[in-house]
């Protein structure tokens, strides 16, 4: 696992004085040299073509490339990234700790430095922050050492390899090592040097490590600062006595505590100081409220001499488990989590820091307020940014198994020979993240199985660290985790397990799977989790579509995956990276919307028998609702009617309060449709989070019964043209005033819609059963289930198509059957003067055990330049049946163009729900509307449902489709839902299904 490697420790840096400590800003620091930048760079296919002596300070290396350091050496253009969910990606007989020969690359790199002069008279550490998988280090042409395990740091003393002025240093990568058994994640599989290198100049005297456990007392009132502190002498002579100065300061004030430390030997060449004091009336830390101190330790010499400072970020709070349920500051919490990949679309796994704040600024939007680092230690930086702006996080291992599967003969997690590989995976998570207020949770790792080398990881953790849970998933309910987090546990499944009256919470460490169009029924989940203290949350899989930035000849962007780099015969998982509720740029998906709902921290009750009062219900754990305003608007018919804005009062946590909203109208005119739309927005900035924004929304029908079906004595009243109608053997006329309808003798379909010399409706509307696949349906096999509604439409044939005439209608009634199944389809047009056609669809299947209808309603197509789209229903995103609880009926403009979702594969998109009518017209307002009875699903896009529809899984992308100037156009009764329990198998929720069974809707098509 290494040589020569220095002990793992917290991240800390050595500063020259008290007051850069304080600051924390290591790029100030004397004793920091990067050397980041650029490296001299060769890439080889296999270790036996690697150049053997590359590092001596001799080798002409003029011939090399040159590449960024840190970097993935796949992203730029050196090998192939690889895709894999689970199995290894070099292998499918594993057999470890076996790793290929014949074809596995290794990249070599060298660059100089200068030491800096003062630097001669100290002693000089290598840092390279994670290299995937193994390498060996050199410094002027001698061997130091070599380390592996990808994810956390590797240091080396390089002292006595150097010299004054210009060195050498050169580093030979191996893409996989037997290390590489444990690094299996479901993540690209990339190379190289991926975090950040420097140097660090330190006394031969110095702070090795410290600990500090700022927790609070049972009252949770007064700190308590629990520090531990280890001083190695380099060389192991100790003279003279060491004391550490530690002080303790506010983000504002001056300090708050400070004490002298004395350091006593306690092995050769170590000193060690522990104590324990008392902090009173501390902030406390939460992600709610990130309240940060400073510690600063300087250590001292016999003489008074200050021979460094080193400093770290303090967050006071608690983190255990106790009554069955996760505690923070005494308080059971909720985790609205994420589990999040380091992903960058141009860098793969190399994530900057703009790239960080991003993530953290969108979370804090978005209502998530947890975080686990799936599937390895990230980056020391985030967890510095979690501790400032308030995260939890779950801190995991860089162990993962799962190509090996879970059989305890099989598995590594029960594999004696793999548990010292296990311990310092452990071991240099915990050293290096142990002094972070925002990680509550060690995680042990995912899918590795379980067994000794799990137990050894748990108990060791259990000796090191007592101020934290740990948690694995494969232990299920076993000893070695204090969690139970499961992954994917359905809704019922959750209420079994905690009305079993269970020792230990439930908090899924992954569910609700946003690959694509998903996060259906999140709502349905959170119901149930805010009933139940038990369950305590979940983290979503995923936060980030993991595709790769690509372009085409001609420069157009796109996102590519899994089989767009590996070569024939190399396994891939395809489109399985595309799991994000953010795209890889970090626009959003509609989906993250409705967990934004879900997640929101405040809800709302009406009250009964009242206008203008409002029952506010406090989600948050810690804090109270005086910061915010409560806007409100009263709508008729999607037209804000009064509007207000009321101070929250002070609603503590886990509380409720009735606020009278000083509404003072209310449903003036019953015919209309009236909404109450609630927004709780910010009433001032917090970092990240400016002011007016809006953490929480909510609507109520004032009267809803208003939403009326239209029905055809009203209907009829509209007409008042002369109607008629001509028959030839082909076509049927229906003429009106001012233009005509033209319907196809053969099928029954309206061919054309012509008003005014205008061309409205191009095709249709064509009967429609089907929808282009998204992912969750491939993974659930809907497309082979339900295969007979695709082509259901198109086998449809006509028996009849009868015209009647009356003084004001002319109504038109085509009935169908299917020639194999015997079902029923039935259409009647009904036409009055003024052009308007009441449409009825009908069907009734000829068997109960059909497989569910992916949708029911009609397509049609709008010719070129009807692209203003303005509709009364829910919006203004994207929404469908099971993930429409953030998509508030109102009255929306918008365009064609806006309504296209690019999801990176190919799929349904756009839909929105409860639509009571539509319009689509061109720059003077002409065109065509439709009018629910009482409401329809509708899409409208650039892109036919043919052309988003594929065939397999994997293989589309977004430039594969051509935009259309036309509108194709859905009017559907419903559409089923999009689910989003998993990927690979769970369908929608049955109440989100359409079953095959008599089914009836209409709707009014009128032009404008």
């Amino acid at each position: 696992m290494e040589v020569n490697r220095e002990d793992p420790h917290a991240t800390r840096f050595s500063f020259d004085s008290f007051q850069q400590a304080m600051e924390g800003e290591r790029h100030t620091s004397a004793n920091y040299l990067t050397l980041n930048g650029t490296w001299r760079f060769r890439w080889s296919d296999n270790p036996d073509a690697r150049p053997v002596d590359f590092y001596k300070t001799a080798f002409n290396d003029s011939g090399w490339d040159n590449i960024e350091v840190p970097s993935n050496w796949e992203m730029k253009g050196y090998g192939i990234p690889i895709y894999s969910n689970h199995p290894y990606e070099w292998t499918s007989r594993p057999n470890p700790p076996e790793i290929p020969t014949d074809h596995n690359p290794v990249g070599s790199y060298r660059r100089t430095f200068n030491l800096p002069a003062e630097w001669n008279v100290k002693q000089v550490y290598i840092h390279f922050g994670a290299v995937k998988s193994a390498f060996y280090l050199w410094v002027n042409g001698e061997k130091v050492g070599y380390s592996q395990g990808s994810k956390t740091p590797a240091e080396f003393n390089i002292t006595s390899y150097l010299r004054e002025g210009e060195n050498q240093v050169a580093v030979e990568v191996y893409r996989w090592s037997d290390g590489s058994w444990l690094e299996c994640q479901d993540f690209w599989r990339i190379s190289g040097i991926e975090r950040e290198v420097y140097l660090e100049a330190r006394p031969d005297i110095h702070i090795h490590d410290y600990f500090c456990r700022a927790g609070l007392t049972n009252d949770f009132l007064t700190g308590i600062l629990d520090i531990e502190v280890e001083v190695r002498a380099v060389g192991g002579k100790i003279k003279g006595s060491y004391t550490i100065d530690a002080s303790l300061l506010p983000s504002v004030g001056e300090k708050v505590w400070a004490k002298v430390l004395s350091l006593e030997q306690v092995d050769k060449g170590v000193l060690k100081a522990a104590f324990s004091d008392l902090v009173d009336d501390v902030q406390k830390w939460s992600a709610e409220t990130p309240d940060l101190y400073t510690l600063v330790l300087a250590l001292k010499d016999g003489d008074g001499n200050i021979l460094e400072h080193l400093s770290s970020r303090v967050g006071f709070r608690t983190s255990e488990i106790k009554y069955g349920k996760l505690l923070v500051n005494g308080k059971a919490i909720t985790l609205k989590g994420v589990n999040r990949h380091e992903h960058d679309e141009f860098e793969g796994h190399v994530v900057s820091e703009e790239m960080m704040l991003k993530d953290i600024e969108l979370m804090k939007l978005y209502n998530v307020n947890a975080v686990r680092t799936s599937h390895y230690p990230n980056d020391p930086r985030w967890y510095e940014l979690c501790d400032q702006y308030g995260l939890y996080v779950v801190d995991e291992a860089n162990i993962e198994s799962h190509g090996m599967g879970y059989r305890p003969d099989r598995t590594l997690g029960n594999n004696p020979l793999f548990k010292k590989s296990h311990l310092d995976r452990t071991m240099r998570m915990v050293e290096r993240d142990k002094n972070h207020p925002s990680v509550i949770i060690w995680s042990l790792g995912n899918e590795a199985g379980d067994g000794v080398c799990f137990d050894a990881t748990y108990d060791w953790i259990k000796q090191r660290d007592l101020s934290r849970p740990v948690q694995y998933e494969r232990a299920i309910r076993g000893r070695n985790t204090d969690i139970f987090c499961p992954t994917y546990m359905t809704i019922n499944d959750m209420v079994k397990y905690v009305e079993s009256h269970p020792k230990k919470p439930l908090i899924q460490c992954e569910y609700a799977h946003a690959m694509g169009n998903s996060n259906g029924n999140i709502m349905d989940y959170w119901e149930v989790i805010d009933k139940y203290e038990q369950l305590q949350g979940g983290f979503i899989w995923d936060w980030v579509d993991q595709g790769i930035a690509k372009k085409t000849d001609d420069g157009i962007k796109y996102w590519a995956y899994g089989g767009d780099f590996e070569p024939e015969g190399v396994h891939h998982d395809g489109t399985f990276c595309l799991n994000g509720l953010v795209f890889p740029d970090r626009t959003i998906h509609p989906g993250l919307l409705e967990v934004k709902r879900a997640y929101q921290n405040v809800d709302f009750e009406t009250v009964p028998f009242s206008q203008g009062t409002i029952k506010v219900i406090n989600r948050h754990d810690f804090i109270c609702l005086e910061g915010f305003d409560l806007k409100w608007e009263l709508t008729a018919e999607g037209v804000v009617v009064e509007s207000g804005v009321v101070e929250s009062p002070e609603v503590k946590p886990d509380r409720s309060a009735y606020i009278d909203l000083g509404l003072t109208g209310g449903v003036e005119d019953a015919s209309k449709e009236y909404f109450l739309n609630l927004a709780v927005v910010t009433r001032e900035a917090a970092p990240l989070v400016p002011a007016g924004h809006q953490v929480a929304g909510g609507q109520f029908a004032m009267n809803p019964g208003a939403a009326k079906s239209i029905c055809t004595e009203s209907f009829s009243k509209e007409g008042s043209g002369e109607v008629s109608f001509v028959e030839t053997k082909i076509e049927l006329t229906v003429q009106v005033q001012g233009g005509e309808i033209r319907f196809d003798r053969n099928t029954g379909y309206m061919t054309a819609y012509v008003m005014n010399g205008n061309q409205l409706l191009s095709e249709g509307p064509i009967p429609n059963f089907w929808r282009a696949p998204i992912e969750n349906d491939f993974g659930n096999r809907m497309k082979l289930r339900c295969a007979m509604w695709k082509p259901f439409a198109g086998e449809l044939e006509l028996q009849t198509l009868v015209p009647f005439q009356s003084d004001s209608m002319v109504l038109l009634v085509a009935e169908y059957i299917h020639p194999v199944n015997g079902s029923n389809y039935k259409v009647a047009y009904q036409i009055n003067g003024n052009g308007e056609t009441l449409v009825r669809a009908t069907f009734t299947p000829s068997q109960d055990n059909f497989p569910e209808i992916p949708r029911f309603g009609m397509k049609m197509v709008i010719p070129e330049g009807y692209d203003q789209l303005e509709y009364f229903g829910r919006g203004p995103h994207e929404n469908y049946i099971d993930r429409n609880h953030s998509s508030h009926v109102g009255l929306y403009d918008s365009s064609v163009d806006e309504q296209y979702v690019p999801y990176i594969s190919n799929g349904e998109n756009g839909n929105k729900t409860d639509v009571r009518w539509l319009k689509l017209t061109d720059s003077e307002g002409h065109g065509i509307m439709i009018k629910g009875s009482p409401t329809v699903d509708f899409s409208a896009l650039h892109y036919s449902q043919d052309q988003l529809d594929r065939e397999v899984r994997d293989g589309a992308h977004t430039i594969d489709l051509v935009k259309s100037e036309k509108v194709f156009l859905n009017v559907d009764w419903k559409q089923m839902g999009v689910g989003g329990d998993n990927s690979w198998g769970a369908r929608t929720h049955a109440e989100y299904v359409l079953r095959a069974a008599p089914m009836e809707y209409s709707y009014v098509i009128s032009p404008l």
